[in-house]
């Protein structure tokens, strides 16, 4: 699951993704239907990142990333507008160690309600960027490339000392 680059924005609903930025503030697109595109003032606005979100955990905080995970592994998902003891009750079938005085029923539902967002996106298939470096590192070792390593010369090595030299003298002198 990649959630890199999604972001929850306060005071706003649903989730968005995070297109750039400008002196203004952030670029982000809906992740709903109608992908509109909007800027959100840096100054006004906080951005959390699906990334780094995690619920209170009775010995330590639970990742968002595996949360839905076991969301995705569960047989049927609650609606987010389901009643709070039914959304209780899945969320300890999904994240039995969360700490069930810190963690509201507001808090499921959004997390219930964003995973019905994502749920659909490709982006939520798709394995992250270190799985992706590693599958791509493993593919490397099995076919070595049959280059020989190019051996300096003589005339490299004193054009650049003297290119080293020149720099030193004319960046180190003030004229009076």
């Amino acid at each position: 699951m990649n959630l890199e680059g999604l972001v929850a924005v306060t005071g706003k609903p649903g989730l968005y993704k995070l297109i750039g930025q400008n002196k203004s503030g952030f670029i982000l697109e809906s992740l709903d239907e109608q992908k509109s595109k909007t800027i959100v003032n840096m100054a006004t606005a906080k951005l959390a990142s699906l990334e780094d979100i995690t619920v209170y955990g009775e010995d330590e905080d639970l990742k968002l990333k595996d949360i839905f995970e076991k969301m995705k592994a569960a047989t049927k998902v609650p609606e987010a507008k389901a009643d709070g003891k039914v959304l209780r009750a899945f969320f300890f079938e999904v994240a039995p160690d969360h700490d069930e005085a810190r963690v509201y029923s507001s808090d499921i539902k959004k997390i219930v309600n964003w995973f019905h967002i994502l749920k659909d996106l490709p982006l939520f298939s798709e394995a992250e960027k270190e799985e992706k470096l590693e599958e791509a590192k493993s593919e490397m070792k099995e076919k070595p490339k049959a280059t020989k390593p190019k051996a300096p010369t003589a005339k490299s090595d004193k054009a650049s000392s003297t290119k080293t030299a020149a720099v030193k003298k004319a960046g180190g002198k003030k004229n009076p």
